[in-house]
């Protein structure tokens, strides 16, 4: 009977210890509406990463910092991991990725009072683009003749000079455009026009910091959960609520 007891207290010590949550620290950029401390839930990507994270064993406590200091503290696993971030090979190096959970969309703007069309990159040749310092857009503009760059820490100020003449576009992703025009220049938001020409997408991944020892169990755990929200329909409700939040140009 005594050791029919111990078999059974044994049995839902580990089994309760299979199923305790884990504390799991990630980073992300400050990167509204994708992630921002201000926004609810601090954010589309940050909602996504904790609903999915909700059907697993770990609890993330997300820190939202600037760029640098995201990627150097999860390379040096001070960090378990990124909750929001672009694949690359250099990056790979050093963390592992998880599945994409959501996709951005780049855009290139102009105004609508400048008649010219635009089909493809190289009939950008000889204009001016404001583009976002440090930001990795995918797109070699080095192989656009004389396109010049016009380089602004914020995406804002870059609409502004479209307004002012100083350049004569603007790439950006389309939901960062839509978050800034409706809550800065709304009034201003039938000026802006899409250009018509297909850029490459870029999909988000949480991933973990390949120096610490639960990174594999961890990315495992979130592409189940991932596959599960994907089937279910409540990763696609909470973007589209969030779409629907920043309507802008078009």
């Amino acid at each position: 009977m005594l050791r029919c007891v111990w078999t059974i207290a044994i049995a839902v010590f580990f089994s309760g210890s299979a199923n305790a949550q884990q504390d799991l620290r990630l980073l992300a950029n400050l990167s509204p509406p994708y992630a921002d401390p201000a926004l609810p839930e601090q954010g589309l990507a940050l909602e996504l990463v904790k609903h999915i994270f909700a059907r697993t064993n770990y609890t993330p406590e997300i820190t939202i910092e600037n760029w640098s200091r995201a990627v150097e503290g999860a390379r040096l696993g001070v960090y378990d991991g990124l909750a929001s971030v672009w694949y690359s090979d250099d990056r790979n190096e050093d963390l592992l990725f998880s599945e994409p959970y959501l996709q951005s969309d780049l855009i290139i703007l102009k105004l609508r009072s400048d008649r010219r069309a635009y089909s493809d990159l190289q009939q950008l040749a000889g204009s001016r683009m404001g583009v976002r310092t440090d930001y990795a857009y995918g797109v070699d503009f080095s192989s656009i003749r004389d396109l010049t760059l016009v380089q602004e820490d914020l995406l804002a100020s870059n609409l502004l000079n479209l307004l002012n003449g100083e350049v004569d576009l603007v790439i950006a992703d389309q939901r960062t455009a839509n978050m800034v025009l409706h809550e800065l220049l709304r009034d201003r938001l039938q000026e802006f026009e899409v250009v018509d020409i297909a850029l490459p997408g870029a999909a988000r991944h949480v991933a973990a910091t390949r120096s610490w020892d639960g990174d594999e169990a961890m990315i495992a755990a979130f592409n189940e959960s991932l596959a599960s929200a994907q089937a279910d329909g409540s990763l696609a409700k909470i973007i589209s609520k969030w779409d629907r939040r920043y309507t802008g140009v078009e």
